[in-house]
């Protein structure tokens, strides 16, 4: 388990739950360096200062907010912690809304929450609630000098605790110009959606693109010439109806060419009316 990046507590009613917080992901992208072209050697960013055109050590760089044309504030490490806002310590619940109401695009970062022990019996108090009532908490958290709104939620046997944007960081939607569907073009997208519905398989997904410049690497290494096929794309299909058929053919193929598991879920016929 990677280390804690927040301590403090959950707040429920009266109720407080001692909790660390801990990152949930880690990317597995790769990095490069930059390097000069004629020798390989590594190119490093250096801080200058502006004024004296000299790089300036780590320990001597400050935090400095510009109030008006070269007028900063200086603002040190310690001006953060003293902010009288509860949330640097404390996830306040204030409310509990249903998840579908939180848009996708609100959601930014998302930790784990583990209790300490003299808090595990309201931990999993709060994580069974959620879970049966098929809620979503919100509150608030003063994380990396910044606060958040926050969403928690029941993860897999724990809390997640997923920061959110808050409405004036999240841009309007574009508009999208409006255009008649008919009920035929309807029920073929339905039969789409029906042939391609299933569980969500985290493990079945691959990072191809990882898979494929990490075997670019290793040709490389080893000096062997790197060919790659042409991509073909497919043409075209202008017209709607044909584009639906065409995708209903061929995911009726991939469907039948699967294994079938004798414990597998049938895709529900249920068709949500779209918003």
């Amino acid at each position: 388990m990677p280390r804690a990046i927040w301590s403090g507590a959950i707040s429920f009613g009266m109720v407080t739950i001692p909790v660390s917080l801990f990152p949930s992901t880690q990317s597995k992208d790769l990095s490069f360096h930059l390097l000069h072209k004629k020798d390989n050697a590594r190119i490093k960013n250096h801080r200058f200062c502006s004024a004296e055109d000299e790089e300036v050590p780590s320990d001597e760089i400050v935090k400095g907010y510009e109030v008006s044309k070269g007028e900063y504030i200086i603002v040190e490490d310690e001006d953060f912690e003293k902010l009288p806002v509860p949330s640097k310590h404390t996830i306040e619940i204030s409310a509990f809304v249903e998840a579908e109401d939180i848009e996708p695009v609100y959601y930014e970062q998302a930790y784990y929450l583990e209790p300490e022990e003299i808090g595990v019996k309201s931990y999993r108090l709060l994580l069974r609630a959620l879970e049966k009532r098929r809620l979503v908490a919100i509150g608030k958290i003063a994380l990396r000098q910044r606060e958040h709104l926050c969403a928690i939620r029941p993860g897999e046997g724990a809390l997640l605790c997923e920061t959110l944007y808050w409405a004036d960081e999240v841009r309007e939607s574009p508009k999208v110009p409006q255009a008649t569907v008919s009920e035929r073009e309807l029920d073929m997208a339905y039969s789409l959606i029906d042939l391609l519905q299933t569980d969500f398989q985290p493990k079945k997904y691959k990072n191809e693109y990882r898979e494929a410049l990490l075997d670019m690497i290793d040709a490389k290494q080893k000096g062997h010439k790197i060919e790659t096929e042409p991509e073909v794309r497919e043409p075209k299909v202008i017209d709607l109806m044909e584009a639906l058929k065409a995708s209903i053919d061929a995911a009726s193929k991939g469907r039948s060419s699967e294994p079938r598991a004798s414990d597998a879920k049938k895709p529900s016929k249920t068709r949500r009316k779209a918003s």
